[in-house]
């Protein structure tokens, strides 16, 4: 009797399985519905949110991201030409002093260009474009001072030049113009160098310097500057193994936007006060150089002076700089012909190709001409940044 009863439970227990499953999944059924239905409405309520959401999750990402990773790489550019970015029109000064070509080298930087001379071991020019966005980037200072091995050894400065010799290595791009670590570690190169007195350096020069990155800012106008030394004195002194030591420095700007243009022109004697500083036309400095600073610029433009201010703080978001005077004294420099001007810019080309191809290392095998990578731990820290910073964005819309 037991037997059939046991018999009969196992006969139905298919049937009751199927009971409970049929049951279980009904209510699966109707909990989906339930849920399906209020995602539904909660989409239908938050549509506008979600898709604001979506539009400003794909700009912050844009911004922030780029604003983070651009202060540790150096993006590459879609174009062989961008090198030629930091010129006026793509243009780069030209020697027009034949002695000034001896043994020089076209050296394309992230973020300047020089041309540098293996007779002097010092830059001729250095020339870099400044914009708001650039200056908007912001680098802590990390010194990294280090011989150009683009330059052949016999025409290198080298650091043993400097020691102890009295004068400061005195960056013609400073090193606070740079918008990522692999511009900040180029301006540390002595290529981007002279020997400069430290009254000149330490502080009128950096407060030069301050001045122009506050036109840029706070009048948000594109800058271009051309900055370089001067080798004007009879006898030239030298420094270590003969670095020439420049008469003075300069810095040239021209601003597209309003036409501005005018040349800081400082003194570089070893003095226990600080030396004064002139501003010039570029025509006057082109006599004193022997070099077109932008050939870009008709006569009247070069000749046109403006009262370039001193200090930051002399320049007002709202207030152009005034003009100051035509100088109808000083010589400018001839005029340089389309294909003369074409063959430099095909040589500063040939130099970005060339320094983004190779690397220079070391018999070691220790690489002293690459910029610092970014390191695991610290891509981990910028995606972290960039995840937590987009949730609280998300969430702040969605609220």
């Amino acid at each position: 009797m037991l037997n059939k009863q046991l018999s009969l439970h196992i006969l139905h227990f298919p049937c009751l399985l199927s009971s409970w499953k049929m049951s279980v999944y009904l209510e699966m059924a109707i909990k989906k519905r339930k849920t399906s239905k209020s995602w539904v409405q909660l989409l239908n309520q938050n549509s506008l949110k979600i898709i604001l959401g979506l539009v400003a999750t794909s700009s912050f990402a844009i911004a922030f991201g780029q604003e983070k990773i651009q202060q540790f790489v150096s993006l590459p550019s879609s174009s062989n030409s961008a090198c030629l970015d930091q010129f006026y029109r793509d243009i780069p000064p030209y020697l027009t002093k034949e002695s000034l070509n001896k043994n020089t080298y076209p050296l394309c930087f992230n973020g300047f260009n020089v041309m540098y001379s293996g007779v002097s071991k010092t830059p001729l020019w250095v020339a870099e474009a400044l914009t708001p966005q650039r200056l908007s980037q912001k680098i802590p200072r990390e010194d990294s001072f280090h011989e150009e091995t683009k330059v052949k050894v016999e025409h290198q400065a080298t650091l043993a030049d400097y020691k102890a010799s009295g004068y400061d290595r005195g960056h013609m791009a400073p090193n606070a113009d740079m918008p990522t670590k692999a511009a900040q570690y180029d301006s540390f190169s002595l290529a981007n160098m002279v020997p400069q007195a430290p009254k000149n350096n330490q502080q009128v020069w950096r407060e030069l310097e301050e001045a122009t990155r506050a036109i840029v800012t706070k009048q948000k106008q594109e800058v271009y500057v051309v900055t370089g030394p001067v080798y004007s004195a009879k006898k030239l002194k030298t420094i270590g193994k003969g670095v020439i030591v420049p008469t003075a420095t300069y810095k040239a700007i021209y601003m597209p936007k309003t036409g501005a243009a005018g040349v800081y022109y400082a003194d570089n004697t070893l003095k226990d006060t600080a030396p004064k500083v002139h501003v010039i036309s570029i025509c006057a400095l082109e006599d004193l150089t022997g070099i077109n600073i932008f050939p870009q610029l008709t006569e009247d433009q070069k000749r046109n002076t403006y009262n370039l201010p001193l200090k930051a703080s002399a320049v007002k978001a709202t207030q152009k700089i005034a003009y100051s005077h035509w100088d109808a004294e000083s010589q400018c420099a001839e005029e340089v012909s389309a294909d003369a001007l074409s063959t430099l810019q095909k040589q500063f080309k040939s130099s970005s190709l060339s320094s983004s191809a190779t690397a220079t290392t070391t018999p070691a095998g220790e690489n002293k001409n690459v910029a610092p990578t970014i390191d695991p731990n610290t891509q981990d820290t910028i995606v972290k940044q960039l995840i937590e910073g987009l949730l609280y964005y998300i969430l702040q819309l969605l609220k």
